[in-house]
């Protein structure tokens, strides 16, 4: 049978998460729930927020409410007795969460690293090189990692690389075209970060005229949710006229489309198998991760998170760039404007 969660443990586990001192899979391991069921608790707990300061008492309303819809559906459940009545895998109803092994991690720091080096090696070459370095894994194990990673550019896959639907997929834009003016043409990409025991995602949109970031998000899953809030911090500050990514399946979601066009901008995407076409965003995460993320060993996604914030405020505001005559990226994002200037 599956397990009774009460509320007062599912707000306890939720609290863990979003203190970010572990990673979801190590509070997973710990509470014994499955990271999935950890992402949905926390999502409807912060979708739930606004509620509390709404209505009186909304906080015991909100929890009544809870249990009882919580009791219809475990006298539902009640009425099942057996896996395939319940349409489970036998196997998921006794899952036991275990955080990464310590092997796994380092695997897939090494992939990232020769990833971030050379952008434009498959797994077929990234393989060959972990083999030529004593490792001993075949290809289909790199694959899977790289898809986990949401390495792009790789077989499609069941997050980053692959595609949703055959028409979220928009034509490339940018041939012939070069960036002009500050916010003329951003660039959206997501990226792997390590940590001591885990991994989280970063997603960042870059002015490509300027190379300032104009936001960034931080999460432990590739789902949606992460990409949306970036990209509508984004567009709260500015618009831009057009906006590229890879064809990923964030990208490619209805839900992004429709936050673009929303905004009138015009949406580019990389043709199938060419990674590099957004350059300037491969160049983002390389600096990012040989001049921040490799020389630290983030101990807790909190102390990521402190320090990326950190460091992207560097970047955009002090870290000189040859590219732009040796100017910071906020001088020239922002200088239109300060001249009085509109900037598009």
């Amino acid at each position: 049978m599956r397990k009774h969660y009460t509320a007062t443990f599912k707000a306890q586990v939720v609290q863990e998460l979003l203190k970010e001192d572990q990673t979801i899979a190590q509070i997973a391991a710990q509470y014994e729930v499955h990271p999935t069921q950890l992402n949905k608790w926390k999502s409807t707990a912060l979708a739930g927020l606004p509620r509390l300061f709404e209505e009186k008492d909304s906080l015991a309303a909100l929890k009544a409410s809870h249990e009882e819809q919580l009791n219809k559906l475990y006298a539902e459940i009640g009425k099942l007795t057996t896996a395939e009545l319940l349409s489970l895998n036998r196997s998921s109803l006794y899952y036991e969460p275990q955080p990464p092994s310590a092997a796994e991690v380092a695997l897939k720091h090494r992939i990232d690293e020769l990833y971030t080096r050379w952008p434009f090696y498959g797994s077929r070459k990234i393989t060959a090189q972990l083999q030529q370095e004593g490792v001993e894994v075949n290809r289909k194990a790199v694959q899977r990692h790289m898809r986990e990673m949401g390495i792009q550019g790789v077989s499609p896959g069941p997050n980053l690389s692959k595609r949703n639907h055959k028409e979220g997929v928009y034509p490339y834009l940018l041939r012939h075209i070069t960036s002009a003016y500050p916010n003329h043409i951003w660039g959206i990409d997501i990226t792997y970060i390590r940590l001591h025991a885990g991994w989280m995602y970063l997603v960042a949109i870059l002015d490509w005229y300027s190379r300032y970031v104009v936001s960034w998000e931080l999460d432990q899953t590739l789902e949606m949710p992460f990409v949306l809030t970036a990209m509508q911090r984004a567009l709260a500050q500015a618009t831009p006229q057009i906006c590229n990514s890879d064809q990923g399946s964030h990208f490619t979601s209805p839900q992004y489309a429709q936050l673009l066009l929303a905004a009138d901008v015009q949406i580019s995407m990389d043709g199938k198998g060419r990674a590099l076409d957004n350059i300037f965003t491969e160049r983002l995460w390389r600096t990012i991760k040989y001049e921040e993320v490799y020389v630290h060993e983030y101990a807790s996604p909190k102390e990521a998170r402190q320090q990326l914030r950190d460091y992207v405020q560097f970047y955009n505001h002090q870290r000189l760039h040859q590219s732009l005559e040796y100017q910071t990226p906020a001088t020239v994002y922002f200088r239109q404007a300060a001249s009085g200037a509109i900037v598009q």
